[in-house]
């Protein structure tokens, strides 16, 4: 059978309900692990306890390490495929991390759980039962890193955790999913059409990430400029626009050389540079800020941190934004 690396890192998917608190709380071993005879009927699994963290705890810092740790695997074995189980608030950013940053074809999937272990229609033995299955998929090949949840199959840049609770939170909305998982077999109807990786070793650039709001004042980019930022992404307004009062403040980062990326704070359409009143995009556009096309705030700061952090130091700003 085909080796599926399975790496747990907390999470619902590896939590329970404390009946007498009502809280949803880590326990002293992961319920996963004695679900394993079910995923040896996919394949020869092999289980890595990388961490123990509820999805908020998670930083750039546990990314690399996670990425640290699949080379590492790739290096010393042959791998057919990885399955990540991972808390779902920050599960969309560390899937697009890895994609971001690893060089390999192998597939690499990320799973988690909306209902801890031990509530009714608990979905985390199901999820990470469709994860591995999908890793074990030649169809996955090529494909970058993709998050399985409740029968769909999503690619990182894409997908989005849209609601608080329901188990079909994760939700591609502009793109969809890419594909569909049976009780039979595995469905991709459509793929990426690029894949753009950075080579980083550690991560110690600081990017800000702010989401614009009508009224909003300059003092929030002048604490950003004053502290020693490497990088802002902005969440504008619309197809990418902001109220005229914080343009001193970008005026004052781009003094200052410190790249400003501009999203919209809406999740279908893309920012672009539309308008030329005072605060629009056209004028922002003028003034150096750039645009990412397509990317929600918290991706566009993860891929900025990112690009800043290559060790090749080849790309520029405006290069890590191209495509």
């Amino acid at each position: 059978m085909k080796k599926v690396i399975v790496i747990h890192t907390g999470g619902t998917i590896s939590m329970h309900v404390n009946f007498e608190s009502g809280a949803v709380v880590p326990g002293d071993s992961n319920p996963l692990t004695s679900e394993i005879d079910k995923l040896m009927e996919y394949a020869d699994i092999h289980e890595i306890e990388a961490f123990n963290y509820p999805s908020p705890h998670m930083t750039p810092t546990e990314m690399l390490t996670l990425k640290n740790i699949i080379e590492q695997q790739l290096a010393e074995k042959e791998v057919a495929g990885f399955v990540i189980t991972h808390g779902t608030d920050t599960l969309e950013e560390t899937a697009y991390f890895l994609d971001l940053t690893i060089k390999s074809n192998v597939p690499i999937i990320l799973t988690g759980a909306m209902r801890s272990s031990n509530e009714i229609g608990a979905d985390g033995v199901y999820n990470l039962l469709s994860a591995v299955r999908v890793a074990n998929s030649q169809h996955a090949i090529g494909k970058g890193v993709l998050v399985v949840m409740n029968d769909e199959i999503h690619t990182a840049q894409n997908v989005t955790k849209t609601s608080t609770s329901n188990v079909s939170t994760f939700q591609s909305p502009q793109y969809g999913p890419i594909g569909l998982i049976t009780k039979t077999a595995i469905h991709f109807h459509h793929s990426p059409i690029r894949h753009e990786t950075y080579d980083v070793k550690d991560i110690k650039k600081r990017v800000a990430l702010l989401k614009v709001y009508a009224g909003m004042d300059v003092d929030l980019l002048m604490h950003v400029a004053n502290n020693k930022y490497d990088g802002v992404v902005l969440e504008g307004l619309g197809q990418g626009n902001v109220p005229p009062a914080i343009v001193p403040g970008i005026q004052q980062l781009m003094n200052q050389h410190i790249p400003i990326v501009l999203v919209s704070r809406c999740y279908n359409g893309i920012a672009q540079p539309v308008y030329g009143y005072e605060g629009g995009g056209k004028m922002l556009e003028d003034m150096g800020v750039l645009f990412a096309h397509g990317l929600s705030g918290q991706k566009a700061r993860l891929k900025l941190l990112i690009g800043l952090s290559d060790s090749r130091m080849t790309h520029t700003p405006s290069a890590i934004f191209e495509h």
